[in-house]
């Protein structure tokens, strides 16, 4: 792990690594505060979901939006502002709860639309401040293992917030996003970065196949991230075990931390559309044991396993994505791949719960696995247009870090 220890040491790694980890807080943390105050206000499971969905949507229509943006306007403007916004629409739910319905919407609508593009905006910063791209990689490795914390103490954040009240829960929320941004606005990097020249026209990063096979085939791992979530649930009540599902949440984050610690740290010869199928293959082979739905003690190994690999895939797509992204686009093209797997997730959950209705658990389960094939089958007949273009240039091994 001495090359961790190396790259935090740098010039200001740590604190744009730290201040945009806290910065996203709030993607670990929205979706339950919402729910838990909409039931709190009286309001039903459909509902709570419901509005629950429109938040993780509004999000992954808001980013490729705002990343636009900040190409054209730098990162303090854009980032603190769009973080007040999306505290100002957490605030508002809390004042209104679910009645009337039509605000309760566009308050959420306007918390996650407006939630910065930190994610994006940082992978966009370590080519800048970072001296090689051995760093760079390890930088993207970190980021995509540090990641899974979010989802494991954001949620933990809500449940003690909520104790004092679900109104509390929601301003935590929108004020940890606010003081992250502010982190890294404050920085000089964030405050010199400018985007580079780009061509006008509407489509900017998409005009390139290979990003938008890469977003194809990450929209799909999103599927499976978003079936393993629900499937979970119908697992631990089937158990009759409450305790059940977070075990399992949390194993697959575990899995996936280690993953990305490990794969960061390993030298890596050849280019990243290489590497993307094989991880890519043993993503989809992870998930597919889960569809038996045995004991919680051996499911716990599996999810374990099924996590793995998720970093990894994440961390050699960033780099695929700093390569393909036509010049002037790379912190939208960042956005865009936030979004992809935020979409991804959102529609795994209706399959997942589509699949408990016809199978039971393994049904529900079975569309992770089904996500995970599907991914791979993207990459390798978009295999072509993932080349990028100097992909021919001899690479040297270099630390490969997710985010």
């Amino acid at each position: 792990m001495r090359a961790y220890g190396e790259f935090l040491r740098l010039p200001h790694a740590g604190r744009l690594l730290g201040g945009t980890l806290l910065g996203r807080l709030p993607n670990g943390m929205g979706m339950l505060a919402v729910v838990l105050h909409v039931r709190a206000e009286g309001g039903g499971y459909p509902l709570a979901g419901a509005l629950g969905a429109v938040l993780g949507l509004a999000t992954a229509a808001g980013q490729p939006v705002l990343g636009r943006t900040m190409d054209r306007l730098g990162q303090p403007r854009v980032l603190l502002a769009s973080a007040v916004v999306s505290a100002a629409g957490f605030t508002l739910l809390a004042v209104v709860g679910a009645d009337p319905l039509p605000v309760a919407v566009g308050a959420v609508v306007l918390a996650g639309f407006a939630t910065p593009p930190l994610e994006a905006g940082l992978r966009a910063l370590w080519p800048a401040v970072l001296p090689g791209p051995a760093q760079v990689q390890a930088a993207y490795a970190l980021d995509a293992a540090a990641q899974e914390i979010l989802f494991t103490i954001g949620p933990l954040l809500v449940v003690v917030a909520a104790a004092q009240s679900t109104e509390t829960a929601l301003v935590l929320t929108g004020a940890i996003g606010i003081a992250g941004t502010l982190v890294i606005t404050t920085s000089r990097p964030s405050r010199e970065w400018r985007g580079e020249p780009r061509a006008a026209d509407w489509a900017g990063p998409l005009r390139s196949p290979g990003l938008r096979v890469l977003l194809l085939s990450l929209t799909f791992a999103g599927v499976a991230l978003g079936v393993y979530a629900v499937a979970v649930v119908a697992y631990a009540e089937r158990l009759d075990n409450d305790l059940a599902s977070g075990l399992l949440l949390a194993a697959m984050s575990g899995g996936a931390l280690a993953g990305g610690l490990v794969y960061g740290v390993r030298p890596w010869r050849g280019e990243a559309h290489r590497h993307l199928p094989w991880l890519l293959a043993a993503l989809a082979a992870g998930y597919l044991p889960l569809t038996w739905a045995p004991g919680l003690p051996v499911m716990t190994i599996l999810a374990f396993v099924s996590g793995i690999f998720l970093a990894p895939v994440l961390a050699c797509s960033f780099s695929l994505v700093d390569r393909l992204a036509p010049t002037g686009t790379v912190t939208e093209a960042f956005a865009w791949v936030v979004a992809a797997v935020g979409a991804g997730s959102s529609l795994g959950s209706a399959v997942s719960g589509v699949g408990q209705d016809l199978a039971g658990v393994p049904g529900a389960f079975a569309g992770a696995g089904a996500g995970g094939v599907l991914a791979l089958l993207v990459c390798l007949l978009g295999a072509r247009a993932l080349r990028p273009a100097d992909a021919h240039r001899p690479v040297h091994a270099v630390t490969a870090e997710a985010a």
